[in-house]
């Protein structure tokens, strides 16, 4: 949620705020706006809508080489140009954008602060009239900016001027990502690399609770207490034509498109040149270590989680709990005696994991960290990470992230049982290797996938997604795609359930998917099928080669049983693009969603 660019430098500082902004529109945002300090002082332009909207809001006669920009998703306050970042202190002096959440911005302004009329509602005026408050005190503004952060409570990335030093930009943390890049002659900040890579690929990171100066030409790192601390850059592992979409008219379809070769490239990062697993035996360790796993996740990486359960009490025999994130945080059951937390998450930064990660390292628990992004705050604060080496994932939603996660628990899965010496019939790098010609071979159905979705989908108000066993995990990863993108109501359930409530919804044409691909259950799902139908509902039979029936509307490729949910998932994925595409919704970034999800 949120975006944050700054820079400081020799150069107009505006193209690379806005081509930075640009990149972190993925992120989710309802308004932005930029800060340019020049001779003149700050020039502040904002807007409630798009980036295309700010670039036309902006002077272009207007040239400075220092400036902060901002892309902002509501919390506190609607969408609006006054609730828009950048904001500014009473007085104009001070500029500050911030991500994240002040837990106690209303303390905080009743105990400092009555004696100021507020043009926002937002917690991040709060905090940017509170260092000018204490600075009419001290009279110093890393003074200022230092006290204010050890008010604050709760998250925030922050990157702040002083309209009275055009040589310094002003920076802080406290869970919510941000990091500084490096360049020659200049300097750069940004809550995601991505935003900068055309300028920089070295990049600092910046731990909870450190200030940091940025200068021209250079950057130092303090406590808050003032300790000067060293760190040494890192190079982000980022190619920066991953996030181009080249011929695809969406991030989201290319995307669906990239599976199989993520397919390929996790088989190729996840076995040695004699075909062995190789994970770190740190990880085989604690695997086998634990008595029980919990997953912790949230939206997508939830479902993928579903699926890995199925995996690792299958084949490594372990049991295995799901919990979505912001609830295990705030109510945490009774846990095993040795546990070992398994955190999933695409961007590696979502809040309500990194809370539970917070809580669970306090008690002692060993963690693992599944994420895309291996820099990142879950993945740093983890003992253990596995990479999903899915590439930079720009739409809203997942789709190659989540086939990647399902994967590599899977290969988690096999070197667990192995390692506790378990037989198992199959190899599972030749069976994802079958998975990625097997998408392959989807992802190339377009059109009939395209025809599919008109003929089911694109008019209707509402949808059902049914399935058993592996199947119901699946149904509700394809309910979440077709709802957040495409806004139909759509629900994923058990196809047993059916009968015990939810039939009561169908009404005549109501468009119901139904998966099939596990023997064991295919024909439970129809009696199900056969259930709605009878009920007048327009039903959609999702089959695996071998289970199909003339009646069927789609035939998946074979793949081994245990591994469908990484086949049957690419045709839900796609009917969810075309119904939105069909239906003029922006398939990229939905309403109200944001990528990543930084605050709790």
């Amino acid at each position: 949620m949120c975006g944050i660019v700054g820079y400081i430098g020799q150069q107009d500082s505006k193209e690379v705020l806005l081509t930075g902004l640009e990149k972190l529109e993925y992120r989710g945002y309802d308004s932005a706006g930029i800060a340019l300090l020049n001779q003149d002082g700050v020039n502040l332009f904002k807007v409630k809508g798009r980036i295309a909207a700010l670039k036309e809001e902006v002077d272009q006669d207007v040239h400075a080489t220092m400036g902060i920009g901002h892309t902002r998703w509501a919390t506190h306050g609607e969408p609006s140009v006054d609730n828009a970042h950048p904001h500014q202190s009473t007085s104009g002096r001070f500029t500050l954008v911030h991500n994240g959440v002040i837990e106690n911005y209303q303390d905080l302004k009743r105990e400092y602060l009555q004696d100021v009329t507020f043009k926002s509602e937002t917690d991040t005026e709060v905090v940017v009239q509170l260092i000018e408050k204490f600075y009419q005190t001290n009279q110093d503004t890393l003074a200022s900016f230092r006290q204010t952060m050890e008010l604050l409570k709760g998250s925030y990335a922050i990157a702040m001027i002083d309209n009275e030093d055009s040589d310094t930009l002003y920076v802080s943390k406290n869970k919510s990502p941000l990091l500084v890049g490096l360049g020659n002659d200049f300097n750069v900040v940004a809550s995601d690399a991505m935003a900068t890579l055309k300028v920089t690929d070295q990049y600092l990171e910046i731990h909870d609770k450190e200030i940091v100066i940025v200068n021209r030409e250079s950057v130092t790192i303090q406590k808050l207490d003032g300790t000067v601390l060293e760190r040494s850059p890192y190079t982000a592992q980022i190619d920066a034509s991953d996030i181009e979409k080249g011929t695809y008219p969406h991030f989201m379809l290319k995307e669906i498109d990239e599976q199989p070769i993520v397919m390929r490239k996790i088989i190729k990062e996840y076995q040695n040149d004699n075909n062995e697993l190789k994970l770190d035996e740190n990880i085989r360790t604690a695997m086998k270590a634990a008595d029980r796993i919990y997953i912790i996740a949230a939206g997508t990486s939830y479902h993928a989680g579903l699926v890995g359960k199925e995996f690792i009490e299958k084949l490594a025999k372990i049991p295995v709990e799901v919990h979505v994130a912001s609830e295990f945080s705030y109510n945490m059951p009774l846990l095993s005696e040795k546990p070992l937390f398994i955190f999933i998450s695409q961007s590696g930064e979502t809040a309500d994991s990194r809370a539970v990660l917070v809580s669970i390292k306090e008690m002692g628990h060993p963690a693992l960290t599944i994420t895309n992004v291996p820099g990142s705050t879950l993945s740093r604060e983890a003992d253990y990470t596995l990479h999903l080496y899915a590439g930079p994932e720009i739409a809203v939603a997942s789709t190659k992230a989540y086939t990647a996660q399902i994967a590599v628990l899977a290969i988690l899965a096999v070197d667990t049982a192995r390692a506790k010496g378990l037989e198992l019939d199959f190899d599972p790098m030749q069976e994802l290797a079958i998975v990625a010609n097997a998408m392959d071979v989807l992802t190339a159905q377009k059109e009939e996938i395209e025809q599919l979705a008109t003929d089911y989908l694109a008019t209707s108000r509402n949808a059902f997604f049914i399935g058993r066993s592996a199947d119901y995990n699946v149904a509700l990863e394809g309910s979440l795609k077709l709802k957040e993108i495409s806004y139909i109501q759509a629900e994923g359930f058990a196809g047993g359930e059916l009968k015990h409530g939810t039939i009561a919804l169908i009404e005549k044409g109501t468009p119901v998917i139904a998966l099939a691909t596990q023997e064991n259950v295919n024909y439970s799902i129809r009696g199900n099928v056969q259930e709605v139908v009878a009920r007048g509902a327009n039903a959609m039979i999702v089959s695996m080669k071998g289970l199909e029936q003339d009646d069927d509307a789609f035939v998946l490729p074979k793949v081994h049983e245990l591994l469908t949910p990484l086949a049957s998932v690419v045709p839900l994925q796609l009917l969810a693009y075309y119904a939105a595409l069909h239906r003029g919704c922006d398939v990229d970034k939905p309403r109200n969603l944001a990528k990543s999800v930084t605050v709790e």
